[in-house]
């Protein structure tokens, strides 16, 4: 059987059905407020807040806490294999990471917890759900091990993929952690999406990377989303850019996650693995609200937005997946994050993402 025939693990129910959620960086510095801005625009499907101005925020920082030889100073975060008591501390890490692979109920006070100091929205989102009406998921978000480990390099900055100890402690830790965040999301009992955010992807054979095998990316990705599945989450990839689609089709994903409004076209040239990843119950969150140029997301109108949704979603369509299909099929979601953004432009991005999808659904899904 071929990875394409594979069906999706689904550990819990979930439907798409058009609605709007985000990808989650906002240009706030509070996370109470940007909580509110999220429950504002996207009820259904809240997600917790990353807020890269604040210290420790940032994607190649936020989630690196806890791992061997990490060393941060003002300008810089890198692997020092070479500090002292490394050797020892890796040993440590190791045995935890067993102890609980064994026993995940020890996730919740190791070393693989993602502190408030790192990521209070997540802590945010946790206690809010309980509280509020109309909740059909959580989403979350970590940073996906290739871009983790070509985003941080060793003491001699060399890129730490290439050191094969440091690749491994960071994929087995993020793993863990992806599956401490799945956990802490559900507990109020909704089903969680975790998206796995992997920017580097788009240099996905340039000569960058010529000697990066696609094998050693799928299993230490497959890694990170058997984790999410098995602690009871939806594992979606979030990349902004183009990359090799057909790739990352080919791996057991939940949720593509794309830039509907720059590179629809360079998805469609793999039409039939798109409809495969459809067919065995793959969503698509269709990135229709433009976030890198200022003039598109001023410009850009719901309807406007809707009818590129509509052209795009029509080379999809057939006898057997039309429009109303494919929506609910969908989540509706903007390009990127919005933390690089002026808090007006990245509101107007909101209010651009919750009326598109519902517009959308009340035109295709009315009984929904």
């Amino acid at each position: 059987m071929s990875t394409e025939d594979t069906p999706l693990i689904r550990t819990a129910p979930f439907k798409a059905d058009g609605l709007p959620t985000l990808i989650g960086s906002l240009p706030l510095t509070d996370h109470n407020e940007a909580l509110a801005w999220i429950f504002a625009h996207t009820p259904e499907i809240p997600l917790w807040p990353q807020l890269p101005g604040k210290p420790g925020e940032g994607m190649l920082q936020q989630f690196v806490e806890g791992f061997p030889g990490i060393t941060e100073d003002e300008n810089r975060t890198y692997f020092n294999v070479q500090s002292a008591g490394f050797e020892e501390e890796l040993v440590a890490f190791f045995e935890e990471y067993l102890a609980v692979s064994e026993d995940p109920i020890l996730r919740a006070t190791s070393r693989f917890k993602v502190s408030q100091d790192r990521a209070a929205g997540i802590y945010c989102l946790a206690a809010a759900t309980g509280s509020k009406e109309g909740i059909r998921a959580v989403k979350g978000q970590i940073t996906g091990p290739f871009t983790l480990l070509t985003g941080l390099t060793d003491q001699n900055r060399r890129l730490g993929y290439y050191d094969e100890t440091i690749r491994e402690m960071a994929v087995k830790g993020l793993a863990m952690k992806a599956a401490w965040q799945v956990a802490k999301l559900g507990e109020a009992g909704k089903p969680v999406l975790l998206f796995i955010d992997e920017p580097a992807l788009a240099g996905l054979g340039s000569s960058a990377f010529i000697s990066i095998s696609q094998e050693a990316i799928s299993a230490d990705l497959t890694e990170v989303i058997n984790a999410v599945h098995e602690a009871g989450g939806l594992a979606g990839i979030h990349v902004c850019a183009n990359t090799d689609w057909g790739f990352l089709l080919a791996q057991p994903l939940d949720i593509l996650s794309f830039d509907a409004y720059g590179f629809f076209d360079r998805l469609i040239g793999n039409k039939e693995q798109v409809l495969a990843f459809l067919a065995r119950g793959g969503i698509l969150a269709w990135g229709i609200v433009p976030t890198s140029e200022r003039n598109h997301i001023i410009e850009e109108t719901p309807e406007s937005l809707i009818a590129l949704w509509e052209k795009q979603a029509g080379q999809l369509v057939s006898a057997k997946l039309d429009l109303p299909a494919l929506l609910r099929q969908s989540l509706i979601t903007p390009s990127c994050g919005t933390g690089s953004l002026t808090p007006d432009l990245a509101a107007r991005v909101l209010g651009l993402t919750r009326d598109v999808s519902a517009i959308l659904r009340k035109k295709y899904l009315p009984t929904e």
